[in-house]
């Protein structure tokens, strides 16, 4: 089983920067560096959706949304994933979660939350 620890969530200002990080942490056969990685969101009343991921070999993908404003990284030394938000808008307020998944088994964080306040 793998456990995701998510830190970095916050009270900011639209405009305004986070930076999201996730430590992965599992046992002696769950390799992070054969994970894909990726960050997805809950606003309430909404469904989950996918922010950002990263794949194994270092490939990402960003929702429409991020416009440019969203950076997803991962760092195999460190067992992390992070996700730099610039640009924040009151929109990007939600619960932010980490998630790996390799050969259709996957694992999620318990979240941190964003607010981007007006």
């Amino acid at each position: 089983q793998v456990q995701l620890v998510e830190s970095g969530g916050g009270l900011v200002q639209p405009g305004g920067s986070l930076r999201l990080s996730c430590e992965f942490s599992g046992s002696i056969f769950s390799f992070f560096s054969l994970y894909t990685m990726g960050w997805y969101r809950q606003a309430p009343g909404k469904q989950r959706e996918l922010v950002a991921d990263i794949t194994s070999g270092g490939r990402t993908n960003y929702a429409e949304f991020v416009e440019g404003r969203f950076t997803i990284s991962r760092d195999n030394a460190k067992n992390t994933v992070s996700l730099q938000m610039n640009n924040l808008k009151p929109e990007d307020t939600a619960v932010y979660y980490c998630h790996a998944v390799r050969s259709n088994r996957d694992s999620w964080g318990q979240g941190t939350q964003v607010t981007v306040f007006s």
